[in-house]
């Protein structure tokens, strides 16, 4: 068997509006998303999240879920527009009671409560403002932060302020296809710093309100890039300055890179940048959370060609890589998951390998990792989805080979506890290691959650190729 570090922290994961559902309840203002999905043409068969996995009201019975797999830990965003319905002014109660109730909840079964302050949800009064392109609603959300630590830091031991700000930039700003549905490239570079402006702020709001000791992060979405040959290494250079150093830069370093505002200056002067907003982005971090699903590769376009789209827009639309024009995103080969990303594990340990390099001393966590695929109930009443059982399987002996080579690997959270609302995709593609029935809502185990429930109860991987257990969950 492959084992983990004493202490290595096992968790699943999921975001307040993919789960949550009860969309108008309680005094809970509308977000970004809300309008995004309420908007015909923008989300796949025009799905919503207003009912979601309805986990709102089944809470008890999402808990059990957890506890059943045996987890240490449950990371969970919360709904800035349930707690702070316009983004602004004093808490909605109702809003912060169902989070004090998830969160007693959970240390009642002995999980440890991961929560993330913002996973895209944005109030949808801050966005009519200007959004994340304004300096205030960096401010808006250190205020935020400051009122969630004083309402839950008393038991929350774990915060992450932004969730993957490389989609929230240049998703919801530069190509459009994430709420608010923008394609304005000098609007996603504004969003860029006042995203890292506003993860700093909330640190020090965080520090300043939840209980002593408790840790600070961040997750990113860090894109491992790589070059078809040698000499793509410009390009590749360029696609991890927009992809990764501009947060890793004034985060981390406190500084943005040289190479990334000399490729945007026809773009914007960087003039929102203000003197000691990188000394502010720049806070002491306890672990850095990293999401990873699959490595990028690109090359030098050749300026005739067509290019390839492997990016995840149409030729010719609005794109998300601002300034790469000549950058050509390439397809690579399979085996693919659903979402039409190829299954490459190797860039993981790459990936983890070269942040123990860049940044020694800084300990790392796996946020997120998983997998969609086209899961079916069998006529057993089982959903035997291997594929996603060797994906899993993949991407842990990953981990463990990082760590084998130096890296500090705190813990790995599987994406996602449940099948939900998958942003613009809808409910078409299904992440979950539990599956919810669209109709009634019932939750019902795959292979992947016993399997997964069996490598946290062992801290290790099992031996030779992954293999599914007909255990039933325990409870």
């Amino acid at each position: 068997m492959t084992a983990f570090p004493e202490n290595f922290l096992w968790g699943t994961a999921t975001a307040a509006y993919q789960v949550e559902g009860a969309w108008n309840e309680d005094g809970r203002g509308p977000s970004i998303w809300d309008t995004f999905s309420h908007t015909p043409g923008l989300v796949a068969n025009g799905d919503t999240g207003d009912v979601a996995c309805d986990h709102y009201h089944r809470l008890e019975e999402d808990l059990d879920l957890l506890a059943g797999l045996g987890v240490g830990a449950y990371r969970f965003s919360i709904s800035w527009p349930r707690v702070q319905p316009g983004g602004r002014g004093p808490l909605n109660q109702p809003g912060v009671d169902f989070y004090s109730r998830l969160v007693d909840g959970l240390l009642a079964r002995d999980i440890a409560p991961v929560a993330t302050l913002y996973h895209w949800d944005l109030p949808q009064e801050l966005e009519d403002a200007g959004g994340w392109p304004e300096r205030d609603t960096a401010l808006r959300f250190a205020e935020y932060a400051r009122l969630m630590g004083e309402s839950l830091g008393d038991r929350v031991r774990a915060w992450i302020t932004l969730n993957e700000p490389w989609c929230s930039a240049y998703l919801g700003y530069a190509s459009g296809v994430h709420a608010p549905a923008r394609t304005d490239h000098a609007a996603a570079l504004a969003a860029v710093h006042h995203l890292n402006l506003g993860h700093g702020l909330a640190v020090q709001a965080l520090r300043s309100t939840a209980a002593r000791g408790a840790q600070m992060s961040v997750t990113l979405n860090l894109h491992h890039v790589r070059g078809v040959s040698e000499a793509d290494a410009a390009v590749v250079r360029k696609a991890d300055a927009l992809a990764n150093r501009a947060f890793l830069g004034p985060m981390l370093e406190s500084a943005y890179p040289r190479d990334l505002i000399e490729a945007t200056a026809a773009v914007t002067d960087w003039s929102f940048v203000r003197d000691g907003d990188e000394a502010a982005a720049c806070q002491p971090l306890d672990v850095l959370g990293v999401n990873y699903y699959n490595p990028t590769l690109v090359r030098q376009w050749d300026g005739g060609s067509a290019k390839e789209t492997a990016d995840g827009h149409q030729d010719g639309a609005a794109s998300p890589w601002i300034a790469c024009e000549d950058v050509e995103f390439v397809q690579q080969p399979g085996p693919y998951t659903e979402m039409g990303w190829n299954i490459d594990e190797t860039g993981l340990t790459e990936l983890l390998l070269r942040l123990h390099r860049d940044y020694p001393g800084l300990p790392t966590m796996i946020t997120e990792n998983g997998a969609a695929f086209p899961d079916a109930v069998d006529a057993d009443g089982r959903v035997h989805d291997e594929r996603r059982v060797d994906y899993l399987h993949r991407h842990l002996s990953a981990v463990a080979e990082a760590i084998e080579g130096g890296a500090d690997v705190r813990g790995y959270f599987v994406w996602s506890l449940m099948d939900n609302f998958e942003w613009a995709h809808g409910y078409a593609k299904r992440f979950g290691v539990v599956r919810v029935d669209r109709d009634t809502m019932e939750r019902t185990w795959k292979d992947s959650a016993y399997w997964y429930r069996d490598v946290v109860a062992a801290n290790a991987l099992p031996t030779g190729s992954p293999a599914s257990t007909e255990a039933e969950p325990v409870r």
